[in-house]
């Protein structure tokens, strides 16, 4: 394998307290009731247009609600958040192996950058792929031939590795291989029912599958 694309949230980093707080936020401005944060964990890694319809219940209401959440994830929410231990020495093996890194994930790439340039991470990785403001590429099938298509790589020689199951859905459907971490957000079954090639329990484990 040659190429690594590395899914953001729940999979470098831990970002539960800014969304979910984020996403309180913006409810309780919409009168809407608010959820704990541990209810509102299946928010994050799906685009979350999509999840918040799911909260509310029409695409207006969505929309307005992902104005509202963003006012405070730029900058307070989007600081609410920590790398995962190991990922670090990860990055750097697979770095000194020859290995190409991305990231891509489907939050706004304008998001995504900041919190890569936050965490020090920027060495790593030669591009860092987001969806845009508008929702474009935010679905991962769409976001990876994108990223595939950019980079010039073939697929085959192409690990994606995420947490959830749309990470594993946008690898398959562009020939990657599917890698998923159980450290996230994602259960082994929504991993394995997605097509998930692989299962690591740890950022460590990832170096037996990525060579």
């Amino acid at each position: 394998m040659t190429a690594i694309y590395f899914d953001l949230d729940g999979t470098l980093t831990d970002p539960k307290p800014g969304i979910t707080r984020s996403i309180q936020c913006a409810l309780g401005r919409l009168g809407r009731a608010i959820p704990s944060e541990d209810e509102l964990t299946w928010c994050i890694g799906p685009p979350l247009r999509a999840s918040l319809k799911k909260l509310l219940g029409s695409d207006d209401l969505a929309e307005a609600a992902l104005l509202l959440y963003r006012e405070r994830f730029a900058d307070i929410g989007i600081f609410e958040n920590e790398i995962y231990p190991g990922i670090e020495d990860t990055l750097a093996a697979l770095t000194g192996s020859g290995r190409r890194l991305f990231v891509a994930t489907s939050k706004p790439g304008i998001y995504a950058e900041r919190i890569i340039d936050h965490f020090k991470l920027r060495g790593y990785f030669e591009r860092v792929f987001g969806s845009e403001l508008d929702g474009k590429n935010s679905d991962k099938t769409e976001l990876l031939g994108f990223a595939l298509q950019t980079t010039r790589i073939d697929p085959s020689q192409a690990i994606m590795i995420g947490d959830r199951s749309h990470d594993m859905i946008g690898a398959r459907n562009n020939g990657m291989t599917a890698v998923g971490v159980l450290y996230g957000y994602g259960s082994e079954g929504e991993l394995r029912e997605a097509g998930a090639h692989h299962i690591c329990g740890t950022p460590q484990r990832l170096l037996d599958h990525a060579s």
